[in-house]
């Protein structure tokens, strides 16, 4: 059948905010005309404007849809009675809420929405309410420098969302007469790096537009109440989705209908280990339905039931049910909507970097240099780096170069390898091999070259530098413990941070290597 959806027109009604996450990519933003998301996906896809009124051709069973007004009627009922009960009290949401000028309100929705794209909401909580507090307007981070959003940025990663912030507010600042547009079409039309996500939600939360929204928390409750297990990131699989979220929108209350839609997959329909039982619209879930269907199949309770409702093809060509090259896993549960495609793995690049020090009146100096201003951490901090070169030779060779085009002649013999620092972005799992060299007993460096400067160590902590430069410095400080306790996302190695165990550990670690490599044989021969 041929599923129809209508963009409501904009309403007056008052919404409070938050999200999980929206896909982005560090390095591959694009101009005001562009989502900040360069890759579509489920959260933000479909970049080119919306008309008023979108259309979906994509014929489905209506197994996947929401078949009547009873049942959508039901759906928003449940979830927002349990969102007025549930939901977490977060600083955004208490500004959206108690904020009456529009232009404020749709400022603090939007600044929140774009740093919880990809950020976990206990990291953003600090960052946002240090943000609000310098920049309570628009145009307070309007007059604001680069340099000072980068610095307040930092840690925070995907450090192109506060730039395009900036830009946004100075768009507003001085082509609109201060004043943010109204609309979800007009935000995406008018705005520098906001997408149909963020578009949609800010003009829900604080303009009260009945407009749906898809991120990648609603994305993963729209399929697996509507059991739909096939790639959410997909073109046809995005639209459905779009269209089921401006169906369920609330008129009354589509900022509170959003954000519950939101917390319901941030907190109940996770993606590893969801709580079903915990779920407001469980009686909904397709997904839950096929659960017990499975259970009551392989226990022979539902042989030849007329009673259980399935896809109509059936046939293994639903574009929206399970791929066949993944069919039902019984282990999965729910978790079998949806099946997500494999991401690509980040590539891998090489660098060798150094910390250069010198004395100064208040204390040691450290040699920065300032990255371009677009790419990578563009307009960001860092030390002096070079691309890997393929032996430790020419490596020092080329890094010395580097090192002395900023502060001039240095001794080379100083030059002493310290250890690795390994850091994933987005779509780049960089190597950072770690230099450092201290200048003793010689004039310090007085004057660099634009885009260097010399900082002492508690200014870099509070400069705009990157997570990873600041994982470098700590390799550089004498290897202090817990620097090779690396996160998931980034490690830190260094041969200078391996002590050597003391007598009575060495024999102990002896005997218990003994032991586990003769319980190692004995396992594998019993696996022969």
């Amino acid at each position: 059948m041929a599923y129809k959806a209508i963009m409501r027109k904009p309403r007056a009604a008052v919404g409070s905010g938050h999200r999980k996450q929206a896909a982005s990519q560090e390095g591959r933003q694009k101009h005001a005309k562009n989502n900040s998301q360069a890759k579509p996906s489920a959260c933000d896809a479909g970049l080119a404007r919306q008309p008023e009124e979108v259309v979906l051709q994509a014929s489905v069973s209506s197994y996947h849809l929401f078949r009547d007004v009873a049942e959508v009627t039901a759906f928003r009922g449940s979830l927002l009675s349990w969102y007025d009960q549930e939901k977490r009290d977060l600083p955004w949401r208490r500004r959206a809420e108690d904020e009456m000028d529009l232009d404020r309100r749709a400022y603090a929705v939007w600044v929140s929405e774009v740093m919880l794209q990809q950020t976990q909401v206990a990291t953003v909580i600090n960052y946002y309410t240090g943000w609000m507090q310098k920049w309570p307007t628009l145009q307070d981070l309007a007059s604001a420098s680069l340099e000072e959003v980068n610095q307040l940025w930092a840690g925070l990663g995907y450090y192109s969302r506060g730039r395009r912030l900036q830009e946004g507010a100075r768009k507003v600042v001085e082509e609109l007469g201060g004043h943010m547009p109204r609309t979800a079409e007009t935000l995406q039309q008018l705005l520098p790096g906001v997408g149909r996500y963020t578009a949609g939600a800010i003009a829900s939360i604080a303009f009260g537009q009945a407009t749906g929204v898809v991120d990648g928390n609603v994305a993963r409750v729209l399929c697996r109440v509507r059991a739909i297990g096939a790639d959410p990131s997909s073109t046809l699989v995005s639209q459905q989705l779009w269209g089921l979220a401006q169906q369920l929108v609330d008129p009354a209350r589509p900022g509170d209908f959003n954000q519950a839609a939101m917390e319901l997959g941030a907190t109940v329909c996770t993606p590893q280990r969801p709580l079903c039982s915990q779920c407001p619209v469980e009686s909904l879930c397709r997904a839950r339905q096929r659960v017990e269907q499975e259970q009551l199949l392989a226990s022979g309770s539902l042989s030849g039931s007329p009673d259980v409702e399935e896809c109509a093809p059936n046939t293994g060509q639903c574009h929206l049910c399970l791929p066949p090259s993944e069919p039902w896993d019984q282990t999965l549960g729910v978790v079998n909507f949806p099946r997500k495609a494999s991401r690509k793995p980040p590539r891998e690049e090489s660098s060798a970097t150094c910390v250069l020090e010198q004395p100064g009146a208040l204390g040691a100096q450290i040699l920065l240099v300032q990255r371009p201003n677009s790419g990578l951490l563009a307009g960001l901090w860092e030390f002096p780096s070079v691309t890997w070169e393929p032996s430790e030779q020419l490596q020092r060779k080329a890094l010395l170069q580097e090192l002395q085009r900023w502060a001039g002649p240095l001794p080379a013999t100083h030059l002493r390898h310290l250890g690795e620092v390994v850091h994933t972005f987005s779509h780049i799992k960089l190597t950072y091999q770690v230099y450092g060299l201290a200048l003793e007993g010689q004039t310090p460096v007085t004057t660099v070259p634009p885009g260097a400067r010399w900082l002492t160590q508690e200014e870099f902590h509070t400069a705009a530098v990157s997570t990873a430069m600041k994982k470098v410095f700590r390799v550089y400080q004498g290897q202090q413990p817990g620097t090779c306790m690396g996160s998931k996302r980034s490690q830190v190695s260094s041969p200078c941070s391996r002590k050597k165990p003391r007598m009575g550990q060495q024999v102990l670690d002896n005997f218990f290597r003994s032991h586990i490599s003769t319980d190692a044989h004995s396992l594998n021969s019993a696996a022969q």
